[in-house]
């Protein structure tokens, strides 16, 4: 005896198997796509030798930079500036050039796409400023005393988001 599937049932039955196929190369695709820490040496290639900020050009420290490459190909990157050519109240608030190619959030508070200078300042806070140096926001930052061989700048991921250190000073940043 035959059992013949007939022209529309093996039509039906190649279309099943062809998206149960599709589906598991999307899985497969999104689960080998994944937000990346980058380390200084990536960061070393994506960022510039020097930058703009407040009227002026600054040098950047790229040894000491870090970022986020998120499953979809956008970036999160800083660098710590020499800002020796600054006047002292920029000095005191901009030590980072901060470039996010997507909206995130910095302890919470939203910061849409763009450049800006950041810093770690006294108090346990955390500023952000657009590249005029004027005061976008301020939010706490938190320490990590568990640290080991803490580094002037570095990104880490973290069970929260990922966390942009100054040292032991951190704050997190989500999408």
């Amino acid at each position: 005896m035959r059992i013949g599937l007939g022209k529309l049932g093996l039509a039906a039955l190649i279309a099943v198997v062809s998206v149960l196929g599709l589906a598991q190369v999307g899985m497969a695709q999104a689960a080998a796509a994944k937000d990346q820490v980058l380390t200084a040496a990536e960061t070393t290639k994506l960022l510039p030798a020097s930058v703009f900020f407040r009227g002026q050009s600054a040098t950047t420290q790229l040894r000491n930079s870090g970022g986020v490459k998120f499953a979809d190909g956008m970036y999160v990157l800083s660098t710590l500036v020499d800002t020796s050519g600054y006047s002292t109240d920029v000095q005191a608030k901009y030590q980072a050039y901060f470039i996010t190619e997507v909206a995130i959030k910095v302890e919470g508070h939203e910061l849409p796409a763009g450049i800006y200078g950041i810093g770690f300042i006294g108090g346990d806070k955390f500023i952000v400023l657009d590249v005029g140096a004027h005061d976008l926001f301020t939010v706490s930052s938190k320490t990590d005393a568990e640290m080991k061989r803490p580094t002037p700048l570095k990104m880490v991921g973290a069970a929260d988001g990922f966390r942009l250190f100054a040292g032991r000073r951190y704050v997190t940043i989500t999408r």
